[in-house]
């Protein structure tokens, strides 16, 4: 049998082919799909549906970061307040939990009697506070 040998020559020849078509199937698909390319192509105007919805969305989109500064606002205050509260002090407001009202009782000397029906928290976790926070005064 015999060798099959492919020149440059050749080898070009079938590029520029394959090219050729390749750019008829392009110009094809262009003049199938419209006057304007492909769908991807195109430049989509906008309904009036459209118009409305999007005025809509940058609407709430414009609320939404107003509502977000706020909140921001709201929680750089509370962080300030929080590092201003005194170390042993019961934080104000919704902060206030049992167990740190217990943890002040303690540090005043309260009993564990006390702190448990001052706090209304069970009678051992009064005595294990009232017993870690006596060891921290010594």
């Amino acid at each position: 049998m015999g060798a099959f040998v492919v020149t440059w020559r050749e080898l070009l020849i079938v590029v520029i082919a394959v090219l050729a078509i390749y750019v008829v199937e392009l110009l094809l698909l262009l003049r199938w799909s419209g006057s304007g390319g492909p769908t991807i192509w195109r430049r989509r105007t906008r309904t009036g549906s459209d118009a409305r919805a999007l005025d809509e969305l940058t609407r709430e989109v414009g609320e939404l970061g107003k509502q977000v500064t706020r909140l921001q606002a709201d929680l750089d205050k509370l962080r300030a307040a929080a590092r201003t509260a005194a170390p042993g002090a019961a934080a104000p407001g919704p902060l206030v939990s049992p167990y740190n009202q217990a943890i002040q009782l303690a540090r005043q000397g309260a009993s564990a009697g006390e702190v448990a029906s001052g706090c209304g928290i069970s009678r051992g976790e009064a005595e294990l506070i009232v017993a870690l926070y006596r060891k921290l005064r010594i």
